[in-house]
């Protein structure tokens, strides 16, 4: 097969597309290959008899796209493993890493350790990041902000979070999460994908995969980046909702702050919906020609894809006009979700798209990395989130939701308990922490008004019942119904899991 952009080889050697293709790649099509493309290949005429049968006469270009992204949103698994307590996931991540002595940690003794070195029996031999290897003192800076009992609970929550204390008795609060990185950027990936090495599936991608979702007019994994405002601006990027080695429509779709959530939702002056429609099913067949001839399944996800594009050119505006919700909305969220792209915003849409069944919302929240202004930076990332996750469970538990949605809220890490650079009554800096940080979680299966894990006088070290990510993963995993060790992708000899080949457990002491 010859394709014009590979017929200039330049007199060196033959073209490119007249090259054998590497046996390892036409085995790694094979065992991706689908039932579908056998059956073709296999007997064009049975397949087309099959497919008559069932179609009872033909369908249009129309119902036959409306099939085909049906099917192309279908999971791996024929069904949960077992009864799932989450149909879907919400998970707010707060890139940079929250300081867990400020919000959920309490720690009342450390008053009077202020501008005291951190004893080296607390510190051990834990290697500080370059941003403070250079310090001879690591002086101990208490959280300025005071703590109160909130809940029938009596967790002890930060005054900076005033709001999400309201909801104390449906959360889950877990004191002893650790990670392996110190550093953003593989920190973030493991805590998205569960490896620190670029290229691996995101979480949501990995749920895709294995249950798909129910909403043919919208995507399985939807991603949601609020606008930074405040704080350190730690660079995100597609990496984390990528879908790596799986298929590509598996990866997380990325709806904009602008005026379009997503690009070219309009039609071109001069084009209609049967135009584009007749456009799409030329697209199709050629597409599928390709498949025909090498059975890359890769093609098929791009057939799923376009399809999915058509759906949202409807289905996207009525997602984004807010113009339906009732006064009680905004009392709820405040006015600021009314502007697109902040927190509050796609806290509301977050809300939005798991009445719509979509199975997994990200939103990003950019801005914890505190390491030299936290008292000026850390009240305005609070005051920014804090109304807006409340009013996200709040919603969700109104509306019969909270039930069977997974809300998470956490950080790739937490902060050093010790200022990074110079210290005052009215200001400090913390460093990365990969030791001890905090994470929460509600609905969906979660007990809600516990706490689990805990750490030392000055949330250092972990004291009582450690939490991988790895174990994270999992938990989140089997809330969804799905065994963390049996979903898996075959890839370069190796059965790929999102929780990697160590042990990981689910943390069951947190389960319904």
């Amino acid at each position: 097969m010859n394709h014009p952009q590979c017929s200039d080889n330049h007199g060196y050697g033959p073209s490119p597309c007249d090259l054998p293709i590497p046996l390892e790649l036409k085995q790694e099509w094979k065992k991706l290959e689908t039932r579908r493309h056998f059956l073709g290949r296999g007997s064009n005429a049975l397949g087309w008899a099959a497919m008559a049968s069932l179609l009872a006469g033909g369908l249009s270009g129309e119902q036959r796209a409306t099939a085909a992204a049906t099917s192309g949103q279908g999971g791996i698994l024929d069904g949960p493993h077992f009864k799932p307590t989450a149909k879907r996931v919400i998970y707010l991540f707060m890139s940079g890493g929250p300081p867990q002595m400020d919000m959920w940690d309490y720690k009342p003794n450390l008053a009077k350790w202020f501008d005291k070195d951190l004893p080296e029996s607390i510190r051990g031999t834990a290697m500080p990041t370059g941003m403070t290897a250079g310090q001879t003192r690591f002086p101990v800076a208490p959280s300025k902000w005071g703590f109160k009992q909130h809940g029938q609970c009596g967790r002890w929550v930060s005054d900076l979070l005033p709001a999400t204390a309201k909801s104390v008795d449906d959360i889950a609060v877990i004191r002893s999460m650790h990670t392996d990185a110190i550093n953003h950027e593989p920190a973030i990936l493991l805590m998205n994908t569960g490896n620190m090495i670029p290229g691996k599936p995101s979480l949501g991608a990995w749920m895709s995969y294995g249950l798909g979702s129910t909403n043919e007019n919208l995507p399985a994994f939807v991603v949601l980046n609020s606008k930074f405002t405040v704080g350190n601006p730690q660079p995100i990027n597609s990496r984390l909702w990528g879908s790596g080695f799986l298929s590509s429509r598996h990866a997380g779709v990325l709806l904009r702050s602008a005026k379009d959530p997503v690009l070219y939702l309009q039609d071109p002056k001069g084009m209609d919906r049967n135009v584009r429609r007749t456009m799409l099913d030329a697209v199709a067949s050629l597409n599928q020609q390709t498949f025909d001839e090498l059975g890359d399944p890769e093609t098929q996800s791009r057939i799923s894809q376009y399809e999915m594009a058509a759906r949202m050119q409807t289905s996207v505006p009525e997602l984004t006009d807010f113009s339906d919700e009732p006064q009680s909305t905004w009392d709820l969220y405040g006015e600021t979700a009314k502007q697109p792209g902040s927190f509050a915003f796609n806290c509301l849409m977050a809300r939005r798209l798991a009445e719509r069944g979509v199975p997994f919302t990200q939103v990003y929240k950019r801005g914890w990395d505190v390491h030299g202004n936290v008292v000026g930076d850390l009240p305005k990332l609070c005051a920014e989130t804090d109304a807006a996750t409340h009013a996200l469970v709040a919603d969700l538990k109104q509306r019969g939701l909270l039930d069977d949605t997974l809300v998470i809220w956490g950080g790739e890490f937490g902060r050093t308990i010790y200022s990074q650079g110079g210290l005052s009554r009215d200001n400090y800096g913390r460093d990365h922490h990969a030791k001890c940080f905090s994470l929460w979680m509600a609905g969906g299966g979660i007990r809600g008004g516990i706490s689990r894990g805990a750490t030392d006088d000055f949330s250092f070290s972990i004291t009582e019942d450690p939490v991988h990510i790895r174990d994270l993963n999992a938990t989140i995993l089997h809330c969804l119904g799905i065994d963390h060790q049996r979903l898996t992708f075959k890839m370069q000899g190796l059965e790929q899991k999102l929780t990697g080949v160590e042990k990981a457990h689910v943390v069951r002491e947190l389960l319904r």
